[in-house]
């Protein structure tokens, strides 16, 4: 092949690359709303189809005949599509924060072991340039991965993993971070000693990753998520600038920005120190010591009938949807209460907490599938002011968000931002239990003079109210 054709082919690849990245900015555009979301996904999917699809043409066309190579990359891409799918079928939208966390780990891993091999398959050494992109995508890849590995367990509630804990977790933070570092600079000044210095950077990453992660409490976790998702991004990234690939470099830019920006809203939201985030300094062991004394009194409790009429008479209602909420998938029933409550002449709105659901975004995505209208859900700092204006504040499997131990110092949710519900007029909460929410304490608001409690599954908790109100109405 001459080096006119091989030109040729990389100018058609670079177009059909960047026509990839195109298609990636247009799906991202796409999912500033709940109504285009699905629009945006398929448009972003489909260019990554364009990109994989023009790959495999450029190694053809370059005269790469390993067939070995060729069955191992469709099989990798089939057995890939095939969990993909499977995933999105049948992964609940409550089990979504842990599958997010495992895309993490495997969007981390694969940029690492891509610059891996970028950088020990090389005949030649690596040109600085190499050195310095693929060494970060090893390093930020890494941590990725086994930071991912273990916020998914601990999303997941397994118990080993929820227990694990870091003594002098500030120093081992330091260490791991200064190896990492330190290796990656030798791998620099060193490059003929690449296959040790990259190993080291693995392995020090690798252990960065769960020093950063296991003393982060679950009440900490959006965040969490959020920071692994742009470190996903930014080693997808490195590892495109060190292969020379615009689609993996276009499209890690975007998913590392977007995680950057999420990151800074969801600490913003839960009033959290970026800093202290990306150092794993915060929601550790400290904060939970001082949750030792609980709300004192008992919990009232009520019907499905009373909490009916409370409806139906009241002229503004305000539901508090939650993690709860989505576990018992009552979104539906939630949203045909409040049609009821409207076409009744009540003032309805829903109060969405920028982490309610233990991922951002998750009220929104799960009542715009109920079919809620969108100008109906309202966020934390328009809400607050309506409460006290509010007869009736229904909290549906809504726990920590609610907690008004986060106005006091000592609490794993102290500092938070949280919707002001125990300010409504009448609280009435749906819960399945008496149990503590994600972040280990009891909710003061269950104990306050203005709320009664509605224990039960929440799906059939409303179907019963919606029974009640029907016959009130009619």
């Amino acid at each position: 092949m001459t080096s006119a054709t091989v030109g040729a082919i990389d100018i058609v690849a670079w177009f059909v690359y960047l026509f990839s990245a195109v298609l990636f900015v247009v799906g991202l555009h796409f999912m500033n709303s709940p109504k285009t979301a699905r629009k945006g996904n398929q448009i972003s999917a489909f260019g990554m189809v364009v990109a994989v699809l023009m790959a495999f043409i450029v190694l053809f066309a370059k005269g790469f005949v390993n067939i070995v190579a060729v069955v191992v990359l469709v099989v990798g891409i089939l057995i890939g599509a095939v969990a993909g799918v499977v995933s999105a079928k049948k992964v609940k939208m409550t089990d979504m924060p842990q599958l997010v966390s495992v895309f993490n780990t495997v969007g981390g891993g694969a940029a690492a072991l891509v610059a891996l091999n970028d950088i020990l398959t090389s005949a030649e050494t690596p040109s600085i340039v190499v050195l310095i992109t693929a060494g970060l995508g090893i390093m930020i890849g890494s941590v990725t991965f086994s930071g991912s590995l273990i916020a998914a367990g601990k999303l997941q509630g397994i118990k080993w993993v929820k227990k694990l804990n870091l003594p002098g977790k500030g120093v081992w933070n330091i260490l791991f971070a200064v190896l990492s570092v330190a290796s990656l600079v030798m791998l620099c000044v060193q490059p003929e000693q690449r296959l040790l210095w990259s190993i080291l950077t693995t392995v020090f990453a690798l252990c960065y990753g769960l020093v950063f992660v296991i003393p982060i409490g679950g009440a900490d976790m959006p965040v969490v998520i959020s920071v692994l998702n742009a470190c996903t991004g930014t080693a997808v990234a490195m590892s495109g600038l060190a292969i020379n690939n615009i689609a993996l470099i276009v499209a890690g830019a975007l998913v590392g920005a977007a995680g950057v920006t999420l990151s800074i809203a969801m600490s913003k939201a839960m009033n959290r120190p970026l800093l202290s985030v990306l150092a794993g300094g915060f929601g550790g062991s400290n904060a939970a010591a001082g949750a030792g004394e609980g709300p004192e009194g008992t919990m009232k409790e009520t019907s499905a009938d009373d909490l009916a009429v409370q409806l139906v008479y009241a002229e503004k209602v305000i539901f508090v949807p939650g993690f709860g909420l989505a576990q018992a998938q009552a979104q539906r029933e939630l949203a045909d209460l409040g049609t009821l409550l409207k076409d009744h002449g009540v003032e309805v709105s829903y109060a969405i907490h920028p982490v309610a659901g233990r991922m951002p975004g998750h009220m929104n995505v799960l009542l715009a599938e109920a079919n809620v209208p969108y100008e109906e859900l309202i966020d934390l700092d328009d809400i607050n002011p309506q409460f006290p204006q509010a007869n009736v504040a229904l909290v549906v499997g809504a726990n920590d968000v609610t907690n008004p131990a986060a106005r006091k110092p000592g609490t794993p949710v102290s500092g938070m931002p949280i919707l002001d519900v125990d300010k409504a007029q009448n609280v009435v909460v749906m819960k399945r239990g008496r149990g503590t929410g994600y972040a280990g304490i009891q909710n003061e608001l269950y104990f306050e003079d203005n709320t009664q409690m509605l224990f039960g599954d929440a799906k059939a908790s409303l179907q019963a109210v919606i029974a009640a109100v029907k016959k009130l109405i009619n």
